[in-house]
């Protein structure tokens, strides 16, 4: 088992009321079994059919946040149980996430992409393209997705004034739609910062961020 029982506790009590999303993607079920004796519940994945194999060989009170990029094919699999998508880039995922949500007569619950980084091979909503969905006559209309917030990743680069000013745009953004008035969108989450910039994130607003490498180590291999 590798997990970094000291450095996880110690994340633990260092960001006290933000919710720390354990990175699980390629590691072991031991390993979050190991995770889940210490008391975390959060576990993200990147990888449906892992995470699907996941679900099934562990405790039922774990809550599963899909952080990878999901095609619109695989939402079925994971909507009979997931408890946050991370990465909806779309006005047609939204509307594939609330068919499947209706299926399986619950409400899903969801973060939009947003583009923050230099990168284009990052995913993520423009500023326009998030008006829209938010503007759409369509959106209220769907009864099974609930929106609760806005997710984004920062550029991969040591200068951190950068990535301070990419957490503080999409939290501009937070704030700019945090008063919607519809049934199916509550802004509460902004989720960003990861194992290299986490401190970063939580200075500039972040109340979630998806911690891997810290806990688990780095990866040497990787199972799809």
């Amino acid at each position: 088992m590798s997990i970094n029982t000291q450095q996880y506790l110690h994340l633990k009590t260092s960001i006290n009321n933000i919710t720390l999303i354990a990175v699980s993607k390629t590691r072991p079920t031991e390993d979050i079994s190991g995770l889940y004796d210490l008391g975390q519940r959060d576990f993200g994945e990147n990888y449906v059919q892992e995470m699907v194999d996941k679900y099934e060989a562990l405790p039922k009170d774990i809550r599963w946040h899909f952080i990878g990029h999901l095609q619109t094919n695989k939402v079925k699999f994971i909507a009979p149980f997931v408890s946050l998508i991370h990465g909806v880039d779309s006005f047609k995922l939204v509307q594939e996430i609330n068919k499947q949500g209706e299926k399986n007569n619950r409400i899903i619950n969801c973060l939009l992409q947003i583009h923050i980084a230099q990168e284009e091979t990052k995913f993520g909503l423009n500023e326009d393209e998030l008006d829209d969905i938010f503007g759409s006559p369509e959106l209220k209309n769907l009864k099974n997705i609930k929106i609760c917030g806005l997710m984004g990743m920062a550029s991969f680069t040591e200068n951190k004034e950068t990535i301070r000013n990419e957490f503080r745009y999409l939290k501009t953004l937070y704030h700019s739609y945090a008063q919607l008035q519809l049934t199916n969108c509550k802004l509460q989450v902004v989720s960003m910062g990861m194992s290299a910039d986490y401190k970063i994130a939580i200075e500039e607003g972040s109340n979630m961020v998806r911690i891997g490498s810290l806990i688990f180590g780095n990866r040497t291999t990787i199972n799809k």
